[in-house]
């Protein structure tokens, strides 16, 4: 299966991507899935309606490769799926959903930790939060470049 990782414009149904990534995972020992939720606040505490990722075309889908590719590579697991939406999203909806496979479970959960911590801060997204007061673009927080640092990869210029 290698490492997919797909742009999504419309909602999608974690659960079903799950199903979709153990089918056939028959040489596996271990999945690990993460699926990520548009919170109802943002870092401030204000009430947010809404989350907008923009995202560019061409560009936004190789960064998500590249981050999948490096988790596959990095930790050795058989399977790495990374599904991320753009647009608008409501809160509480899917974000994403990141998952790994290997024969054993301590780097599937690596991979997968790794996913996450690059999706936040290395995918080509710009993010604005709305609001009932308006809208505002926000950057990665300092808690997840602190997470990013972990990994000994350099972040992309």
């Amino acid at each position: 299966m290698g490492a997919e990782a797909r742009l999504a414009a419309a909602p999608f149904r974690p659960e079903d991507e799950l199903a979709d990534f153990i089918a056939g995972r028959g040489g596996d020992g271990a999945v690990v899935s993460f699926v990520g939720l548009a919170r109802p606040a943002g870092a401030d505490g204000e009430a947010v309606t809404g989350l907008f990722l923009d995202s560019y075309p061409g560009m936004t889908e190789s960064s998500l490769a590249a981050i999948a590719d490096g988790a596959l590579t990095r930790f050795g697991v058989s399977a790495v799926r990374v599904v991320h939406r753009c647009g608008q999203i409501a809160p509480g909806e899917p974000i994403v959903f990141a998952a790994a496979a290997s024969a054993h479970r301590r780097a599937a959960f690596e991979a997968a930790d790794y996913l996450m911590d690059r999706l936040k801060t290395d995918a080509a997204f710009w993010k604005r939060e709305d609001g009932v007061d308006g809208s505002r673009w926000i950057e990665p927080a300092a808690d997840d470049r602190a997470a990013r640092a972990r990994w000994s990869d350099p972040c992309p210029e």
